[in-house]
């Protein structure tokens, strides 16, 4: 590979991608995007081209839609190959991204091989999406540990912002560092730090938002309430993206939720407000369990389908009669349109609202620090990764934390770390003049 001075940002010019999957795939097309020379590489193969995996991943990196690429010419600065014959290739990379199987043995295998053969002073990064560093790095050499981070993109790379980078003890301070102005100056990513635990940070809090909406909504619509309505007063009023939440569940696929309850279920920390909230109800349950788990499966909580005429016609799925109806867009009124006065209203939307967003709420303002240094970091993960409006303290301070404090000490809820730091500090907002936060400290800074 040719250097490029034009790719010197954080000292990286040369990128390996480790995996040419759909992550491995999105993250090759950024980086050479970016003016880096990237080789991807893969599973070798037993036929006559040994690096046909790796091929097909390429192949499919130039035809996919949404694009991967900004400049199909990027294309050009992209080499394949297979793990059994050119792993040594990857010796003069200042970047190696391993995109694998969620796997820890397969990535800490493929980490034992790439050691022996990549340059000092390397920085090398796994993509995952919940699997902690220390297991990765655990019992490994002290070059490899001091070397690894986890960058967990979003997906689809290309128009997710966010990339969250997991360092540790043992991680040297300039590798984070340089991946970091890489991915923000070259990939145009929005870095978050985050804490070496379960889930990160976008995930962390996302999930427990998801299952326990999943957990209201069943109950919602099992009382007479639609899963467009579920879906509308969660979207637009809350300031969420127009999936809300049925429609990300359909386009995620709820398998794939439940598995990563199962995860949390198992590594949660004991009395974390997060572990009554790991499972699917019931319903959803057997939803999955017959396979209709969302849109690559043909539908889950809404599908389409072709009309007699041709037409096609969006369906949805009437969880309480377990039968498919044509769509009914619902149509919401004051006080369910404004964030403000949905959360407040007594009303049963605007019951189910507070009941779904609260514990979300409370649960981000409950770790500080323990999954991000600040506050800042929680609500940039939450706008970066889900496409949310605002943050959750970007939500408490438009509902008034001191409201939303009352309203939990008169529920019997405990008052969370960050909401209890900021009487102590006797401030109203957690944000100051859109130039300061406030710390866990009890002292107001500057926004990075």
């Amino acid at each position: 590979m040719s250097p490029r001075p034009d790719a010197a940002l954080g000292g990286i010019h040369r990128v390996a991608v480790l995996g040419a999957g759909t992550m491995g795939i999105g993250i090759a097309a950024a980086a050479a995007d970016a003016g880096a020379e990237v080789l991807l590489l893969d599973m070798t193969s037993d036929g006559p081209d040994r690096s046909a995996v790796a091929r097909a991943g390429f192949e499919r990196m130039q035809a996919i839609r949404p694009a991967a690429f900004d400049d199909p010419g990027s294309a050009a600065r992209i080499q394949v190959g297979n793990f059994a014959d050119d792993l040594p290739r990857i010796s003069d990379c200042d970047w190696i991204v391993e995109a694998i199987i969620e796997e820890i043995g397969a990535k800490r295998d493929l980490w034992r091989q790439v050691e022996r053969v990549r340059a000092e002073g390397a920085v090398l990064s796994s993509n995952t999406s919940g699997i902690p560093l220390r297991e990765i790095i655990r019992d490994m050499p002290a070059r490899l540990r001091q070397d690894l981070v986890i960058t967990h993109f979003f997906n689809p790379v290309k128009l997710m912002k966010l990339v969250e980078v997991v360092g540790c003890a043992d991680t040297r301070p300039d590798a984070v560092i340089a991946l970091s102005r890489f991915l923000a100056e070259g990939l145009k990513k929005g870095v978050v730090r985050a804490k070496d635990t379960v889930n990160f940070i976008a995930n962390r809090i996302g999930c427990l938002w998801m299952f326990n909406g999943l957990n209201a909504a069943e109950g919602a619509i099992l009382g007479g309430m639609t899963p467009e309505a579920v879906d509308a007063l969660l979207a637009k009023p809350c300031g969420l993206p127009p999936t809300a939440l049925l429609g990300l569940m359909d386009l995620v696929g709820m398998d794939v939720l439940a598995l990563v309850g199962r995860n949390l279920e198992q590594n949660l920390p004991p009395g974390d407000w997060g572990r009554p909230f790991t499972r699917l109800p019931p319903l959803m349950q057997a939803m999955v369990d017959r396979g209709q788990v969302g849109r690559k499966a043909g539908g889950g909580f809404y599908r389409q389908s072709k009309a007699a005429d041709g037409s096609r016609v969006r369906e949805t799925f009437d969880l309480a009669q377990g039968t498919w109806r044509p769509e009914r867009p619902a149509v919401l009124g004051p006080p369910h349109t404004v964030f403000t006065d949905l959360l407040f209203a007594a009303t049963p939307e605007g019951r189910f609202a507070w009941t779904v967003m609260a514990p979300m709420l409370r649960y981000a303002a409950d770790l500080v620090p323990e999954i991000s240094d600040d506050l800042v970091g929680i609500d940039r993960a939450m706008r970066w990764g889900f496409a949310w409006q605002m943050g959750p303290f970007e939500m408490l301070d438009a509902l008034g934390p001191e409201r939303v404090a009352q309203r939990f000490a008169a529920e019997g809820t405990p008052v969370p770390v960050m909401l209890g730091v900021l009487r102590e500090a006797r401030a109203t907002t957690f944000y100051r003049a859109g130039r300061e936060y406030l710390g866990r400290d009890g002292r107001f800074h500057p926004i990075p």
